[in-house]
């Protein structure tokens, strides 16, 4: 039998990424990824609806987002979907369900205005874009593709 859980959400960044450390001192960081979806109703109107989602990184990768992400930040996130579930202190049952993140990539640049907060993160992002290549045009869709060219 197959099974597969992965969950793989590009938005932006609701809360600033929250890091911590468990008893054992592995390092978990939590922050919020929103969605947004447009459609037209049966009337012609526009519609919009956000979804949230509730993301978890560890290790390396938590103090990676804690550090680079910010509130209003766009990012990719891959990863499973986990509910946890837990007596509350007023004696009912809580749940939640999550992202456990196993790759993020920070879209946009430190620096930049983000949305909603109107404020640019203060830290540098370590992602710094290729310069140019100058010999290398854009291959032309109408050229013909020879057998003899291909590498492998």
């Amino acid at each position: 039998m197959f099974s597969l859980n992965r969950a793989t959400v590009l938005g932006n960044c609701t809360r600033d990424p929250e890091m911590r450390q468990t008893a054992t001192g592995q390092n978990v960081c939590s922050f919020g990824i929103a969605t947004n979806r447009t459609w037209v109703d049966a009337a012609g109107a526009k519609q919009e609806a956000a979804e949230f989602h509730n993301v978890v990184a560890w290790g390396k990768l938590a103090e990676i987002c804690s550090q680079y992400l910010a509130k209003g930040r766009k990012a990719y996130v891959e990863g499973r979907l986990q509910t946890r579930q837990w007596d509350a202190q007023d004696g009912t049952k809580k749940s939640t369900t999550e992202i456990v993140a196993d790759n993020v990539i920070i879209l946009d640049r430190a620096g930049t205005p983000v949305a909603a907060s109107g404020s640019a993160p203060t830290s540098a992002t370590p992602f710094k874009p290729a310069p140019p290549k100058a010999a290398d045009p854009a291959p032309n869709p109408d050229d013909e593709i020879k057998i003899e060219d291909i590498p492998f």
